[in-house]
């Protein structure tokens, strides 16, 4: 990463850094890694482990993970706690992250369309960060309404990227279904059709986007599916993102071989071909979810399981009746 960080600063990243950091990312043939966060602990973690990694990394909330980085006790009947979970979130990673010495891209994950008042609950907060600092508090946002026909899907997107791009934040928008069920969304009995977009669907996005700004990024479906399952029951095909490549360089008339920005979601459980695959053609953002919930659990349990005898009362355990506990549940 020596040579990144020659090109834009550690700390979140905006703007023309951000372009820097997928440009990069894409040259170099990796995704950066986008990590769901839904508190403090698990910012620290993420942001740990790309430093240690020597890697850029992207913090993202969802909508769910957000009304919890906001607390349980406040209301979310309108999205008022997933906002401010949201830009709480945000605050904390601009604050943190320049410490730990790396580019850090803050997003925020799948806004389906029943959860718009949540998306406009950010973008006034990026707005408003944006008149006072001269750039946005993300660096990028999520819209998901891959449930609804291609058309409004685009519509809606574009309405909001215009206001986006005076801005300077980057889009990810979804064309084609993940399966699975995630954030409220279950797309677990869906078609199976409509796990794998079509190259004419990701040239419509293409064309209607990059009338507004360059500064987007497309989760085309390739059979992904949220969360982990048996093996064999999920069909990944990366080299339809190849075809996708291939079908808007022709359209385009480019010499790029791959103009496309590209993200894969729900690969838990993929092979690393599949995501070797993935890589080749254009993906520049692979989400983490399901496989770092479990490492948390993970660590929690075998931790209890090893102290399980010094956690039963604040006093007393197997080295002497009198011997406090304070180390083994305290800081």
């Amino acid at each position: 990463m020596g040579g990144l960080l020659e090109l834009v600063p550690a700390g979140v990243v905006t703007g023309k850094n951000l372009v820097t950091v997928l440009e990069y990312a894409k040259a170099h043939g990796f995704a950066i890694p986008a990590f769901n966060c839904t508190s403090s602990s698990t910012v620290i973690a993420a942001l740990e482990g790309a430093r240690d990694s020597k890697a850029p990394v992207i913090i993202q909330v969802s909508q769910g993970g957000a009304a919890f980085f906001a607390g349980k006790g406040v209301k979310n009947g309108n999205q008022e706690a997933s906002i401010a979970g949201a830009v709480a979130a945000a605050m904390f990673v601009r604050s943190i992250a320049p410490t730990y010495g790396i580019p850090v891209i803050m997003h925020s994950d799948h806004c389906a369309k029943k959860l718009l008042p949540w998306f406009d609950g950010m973008l006034k907060a990026n707005e408003d960060y944006f008149k006072a600092h001269g750039e946005p508090l993300f660096s990028s946002h999520m819209l998901d309404l891959s449930e609804e026909s291609k058309e409004e899907n685009i519509e809606i997107c574009c309405k909001y990227f215009e206001r986006m791009a005076k801005i300077d934040l980057w889009l990810e928008m979804e064309i084609g279904i993940t399966g699975g069920e995630e954030d409220g969304v279950n797309n677990e009995n869906v078609d199976n059709a409509a796990l794998y977009t079509q190259p004419e669907d990701i040239w419509d996005v293409y064309s209607a986007f990059s009338k507004i700004s360059p500064m987007f990024s497309i989760a085309a479906a390739f059979g992904n599916v949220h969360g982990v399952y048996k093996p064999g029951n999920v069909s990944l095909q990366p080299e339809l993102l190849g075809k996708h490549q291939a079908y808007c360089k022709e359209k385009l008339k480019t010499d790029d071989p791959r103009p496309l920005y590209l993200v894969f979601h729900g690969g838990s459980g993929s092979t690393k071909k599949e995501i070797a695959t993935a890589l080749e053609n254009g993906v520049v953002k692979m989400n983490v979810d399901t496989d770092t919930q479990w490492a948390y659990m993970e660590g929690f349990r075998n931790y209890f399981e090893a102290k399980k005898d010094y956690l039963k009362t604040q006093v007393g355990n197997p080295e002497g009746a009198d011997l406090p506990n304070k180390k083994c549940y305290g800081q």
